[in-house]
């Protein structure tokens, strides 16, 4: 290994700058060797429009991937939700770090949690699979909310709700935490009530395949846990073909029996919008040991909630 600067690609974003300088902190431990960011402008960075209607997943990835196979950064960091379930053949998964709080957030006015929020509360969200899931647990308690489509940064939409244009808006843990703003939640969501985007809260280290040595030095920041949990979700979302714009909802966790570890539960929902119909399954298994094992998990519960009916709910398949 050289002493010579590794890059890495990042985007822009405050949040994506904090998980960034977090990772090349980790790799300067790991290496010893100096880590310089590169800011990469990506298509979903500079496009107003919904994220479901400009091509969904990959349009905060494609530019960071290009980077990396033209070789103008040696690796990128991603957050792993962002990513396409199909990894092209040139570029390596080289890690996937500790993962953070997986959990979907509610920052509200006045402090309020969900289930204090007044009848036709307006909550925004840009994701279908957290107004699917938000819907059916207003309706649950009894409460009617309106959810309203919302993009942009932390920034731009907490000042919805500091504006009072909004009356909540729902956000991932993980991105506040990371940027230092876990104060400004009122309610966190538990995964029993919203399941999370598969792989949320989890970092993406991508590399190109053919660079094996950067591959076996980043991979000392894998953490083999979070990987077959993620890849379990994603195996989920793939087998339902569900793009982006799909509200499904994917979380994979380790049931422990004491201090030891043994077995991992997998539990999907898919519904429609409106929350008015959710097929919402689990399934549990040994840990996944291998890539084959962790995906076979998340077919054989996209099989099941096929067979009960999520096909109807994704509207559009995405083609």
């Amino acid at each position: 290994m050289s002493d010579q600067a590794l890059r890495l690609g990042t985007r822009r974003s405050k949040l994506a700058m904090a998980q960034s300088g977090q990772v090349a902190e980790a790799v300067r431990r790991l290496t010893g060797r100096p880590v310089e960011l590169v800011e990469i402008t990506t298509y979903g960075d500079v496009s107003r429009e919904q994220l479901a209607q400009i091509g969904g997943t990959g349009v905060f990835v494609t530019a960071l991937r290009e980077a990396l196979l033209r070789g103008e950064v040696d690796f990128a960091v991603h957050s792993l939700k962002d990513l396409p379930t199909t990894h092209p053949d040139d570029l390596a998964l080289a890690a996937v770090p500790v993962r953070e709080d997986a959990r979907d957030v509610l920052v509200a006015r006045d402090g309020l949690t969900f289930e204090q929020l007044p009848e036709g509360a307006r909550v925004g969200t840009g994701s279908p699979r957290r107004m699917s899931q938000l819907n059916a647990y207003a309706r649950s308690h009894g409460l009617t909310i309106e959810t309203a489509p919302i993009r942009g940064n932390v920034d731009t939409r907490i000042g919805y709700v500091r504006k009072g244009e909004l009356d909540a808006v729902v956000l991932a843990a993980a991105g506040l935490n990371r940027i230092g703003r876990s104060d400004e939640v009122t309610d966190f969501l538990s995964v029993d009530t919203v399941l999370p985007a598969p792989g949320q809260g989890a970092l993406a280290i991508e590399c190109t395949a053919e660079n094996a040595e950067l591959i076996a030095t980043l991979n000392g920041l894998d953490d083999p846990h979070t990987r077959a949990a993620v890849t379990a979700e994603r195996s989920l979302l793939a087998a339902l073909e569900a793009g982006c714009s799909a509200p499904v909802g994917a979380f994979a966790d380790l049931l422990a029996d004491g201090q030891i570890v043994k077995e991992m539960r997998l539990r999907g929902v898919v519904g429609t919008t409106d929350g008015s119909t959710l097929v919402q399954l689990s399934t549990t298994g040994p840990v996944p040991e291998t890539y084959d094992q962790a995906m076979a998990l998340g077919r054989e519960l996209a099989a099941e909630m096929l067979a009960k009916g999520a096909a109807g709910l994704m509207g559009e398949r995405a083609h």
